[in-house]
């Protein structure tokens, strides 16, 4: 997500940090990258012109010139006006009460994932505890209709559809009336789309707004098509008066062009995004969580969000006991790696955890899924008592035995063996610490053992090439740091 734009600022922004003093002139050729990088994203010219006049009248004035680190000043300044670009956002959706029925109204181009963001949707609200009911009043593709129908038993939610009638309008009064029969409180319209806008479009979304009277209308783009998703959402704004904005595949959009010009150029707020093809991945949209996204801040927030919605919070609290009595096993340790597994793709989860996108960078192409699995291959292939004391047990016999039965050399065992000691100690220091303390120790726990330039992450993808003696230091570098932090922390608290 937004990969382009991101190394493109953090190349800008790096090029100021490496300045030994700054002055008015190199500061111009600093803000100048920041300027490329966001036309190079696709954000609208417009928008980016006047991006960049407020951003250029806070950093040269004297202020952030003579402050002890310009540089980052410029950082908290592109930060809040990357905030002001995208905000403010109001996320409430303004249902009815629970007696009452609410109707949402989805409209957008075909192939924007209208429909199945229909089904995301749906899902979120039955998760807050509302009653939705999908409606198909997509009467231009009978696929949408089974489409709608498929989605609605994955998710258990009733579907109202009606194949004999042609008048969307018809339909969708109907299923405001068959809302009650179902005990639904919220009907949500899934409407037709086009290839492209055409007036008989507009006319038929026209005639549902003004003779259905929705509450909510939302306008679904796919943020890949960049300015044509905001032309289009101008356009759409200009006829129906939209509340709100949803983003989709935008976990596949490396510019960002999109999410950056939609609210300036059409002064609707983008309400949720789609950050994958699972119909849980549905995210509120938050204008600072995505500025520290951009800036390659990480999003901690999100992530703490969704391990509460993800992980077992039965196995949570047993793990906490166990942790408060100093007890961390590498079976502990494997079923927290499979929790994690929960939240998505490693490398995706990792650039949420503030430092860790960088890491990624450093780590090139080392494939941390394979790694994953060989982790597992290693725990499994143990015995019980193995698990529970591997230093203890573990000779070297026992060794060759373990790394026969995971397919992996007795080295990469004695490997995770070494690492044991030490990831025991942080993880049981993590007894009593909140959730997103623990998910950003147990994160870079589980990254440091897949970056291990002498463990299981030792080559990169489809080279056969090990990773450089001066990646190999850095890395080594960060976890001594972060261990003597640990350390530092533990003799505070006690």
């Amino acid at each position: 997500m937004f990969e382009a734009l991101q190394d493109g600022l953090s190349s800008a922004l790096k090029t100021l940090r490496g300045q030994g003093k700054l002055s008015e002139s190199n500061m111009r050729d600093g803000l100048k990258l920041v300027e490329k990088s966001l036309l190079e994203a696709d954000v609208s010219f417009p928008v980016v012109r006047e991006f960049m006049q407020r951003v250029s009248e806070q950093a040269v004035g004297e202020r952030v010139l003579k402050s002890l680190n310009p540089s980052q000043q410029v950082v908290g300044i592109v930060y809040q006006e990357l905030i002001n670009l995208m905000g403010p956002v109001d996320h409430s959706l303004h249902l009815r009460g629970a007696n009452d029925v609410t109707v949402l109204m989805m409209c957008g181009l075909q192939g924007s994932g209208k429909t199945t963001t229909t089904g995301k949707l749906g899902r979120m609200l039955k998760q807050r505890g509302r009653r939705p009911l999908l409606v198909a009043c997509d009467l231009q593709r009978p696929a949408a209709i089974d489409q709608l129908h498929v989605l609605g038993e994955q998710l258990e939610l009733p579907v109202y559809s009606d194949r004999t009638n042609k008048d969307p309008v018809a339909v969708a009064n109907a299923a405001v009336r068959e809302a009650k029969k179902h005990n639904a409180d919220v009907v949500i319209l899934d409407t037709a789309g086009r290839l492209h806008i055409d007036d008989e479009l507009m006319a038929q979304l026209e005639r549902i707004d003004r003779q259905v009277a929705p509450q909510q209308v939302y306008l679904v783009v796919d943020s890949m098509t960049g300015q044509d998703a905001v032309n289009s959402a101008k356009v759409f704004n200009e006829k129906l008066e939209l509340d709100g904005v949803i983003l989709t595949k935008l976990d596949g959009d490396a510019r960002g062009g999109a999410a950056l010009s939609v609210k300036q150029v059409t002064g609707v707020p983008i309400k949720f995004i789609g950050t994958g093809e699972h119909l849980d991945a549905l995210e509120e949209f938050h204008p600072d969580r995505m500025a520290g996204r951009i800036l390659g801040q990480g999003d901690l927030l999100t992530l703490v969000e969704k391990a509460q919605q993800e992980f077992d919070q039965e196995e949570m609290r047993l793990q906490e006991e166990r942790l408060r009595k100093g007890e961390f096993t590498l079976e502990d340790f494997r079923k927290q790696l499979s929790q994690i597994g929960r939240l998505g793709p490693l490398q995706k989860v990792m650039g949420l955890i503030p430092g860790m996108s960088q890491l990624n960078e450093m780590m090139g192409d080392v494939d941390h899924e394979q790694d994953m699995k060989r982790l597992y291959g290693i725990i499994d292939s143990m015995t019980p008592d193995e698990r529970r004391n591997p230093t203890k047990h573990i000779d070297q016999s026992r060794r060759r035995r373990i790394a026969a039965g995971a397919g992996v050399e007795p080295h990469e065992v004695n490997e995770l063996v070494k690492q044991f000691d030490v990831m025991s100690q942080i993880m049981t220091s993590m007894a009593g610490k909140g959730m997103r303390e623990r998910m950003r120790m147990m994160q870079q726990v589980q990254s440091g053992m897949l970056a291990n330039p002498n463990g299981l992450a030792k080559q990169k993808k489809g080279t056969g090439k090990r990773l450089t003696p001066k990646e190999r230091a850095q890395l080594k570098k960060e976890r001594e740091k972060e261990l003597r932090r640990r350390k530092r922390e533990q003799k505070r608290e006690k």
